[in-house]
């Protein structure tokens, strides 16, 4: 099953998914919060590994969308873990935060995305929650012809 939590930019969609899965064991996948300077990092949810994903650096290892600038090797790895993590097959949801521009483009998380939605479309044991923004809610759906899926809100995670 195919989860998507949507909403607008900086509304506390990360925040929710931390709070809801920092008491749980059934629950992986990729946060991607602001630390305390306000740059974005992975968290990798049931070890708890971090890793840089923002940066400063102007060199080749970086993506740039709009005003920011994103090392390709933490998508590289970020990808990795998802897709590691789901041939394990240990936890009920999967968590990819988040879907967007670059993945869009087949680039960021794309790579697993891909891969996972296809596998999720079908399993109603393991759910898999995208993280959208609500403006690109549709580019996403018609992307990865996702046509069965649930919308989640913020407040609907005790349901889960």
């Amino acid at each position: 099953m195919i989860y998507i939590l949507r909403g607008d930019i900086r509304i506390g969609k990360t925040t929710a998914l931390q709070e809801w899965c920092k008491n749980r064991d059934d629950v992986d996948g990729v946060l991607c919060p602001d630390n305390a300077e306000g740059k974005r990092y992975f968290l990798e949810v049931k070890s708890k590994n971090e890793f840089e994903l923002e940066t400063e650096l102007d060199t080749e290892a970086i993506i740039e969308i709009g005003n920011f600038k994103f090392l390709k090797s933490a998508f590289e790895k970020a990808n990795a873990y998802l897709q590691s993590v789901a041939s394990e097959n240990e936890s009920q949801y999967l968590i990819i935060d988040e879907l967007g521009k670059l993945e869009l483009k087949n680039e960021g998380l794309h790579a697993s995305a891909e891969k996972l939605i296809s596998n999720y479309k079908s399993d109603e044991r393991q759910h898999l929650i995208l993280v959208v923004r609500d403006y690109l809610l549709d580019a996403v759906l018609k992307h990865y012809a996702i046509a069965k899926y649930e919308i989640l809100e913020k407040i609907d995670f005790e349901n889960l």
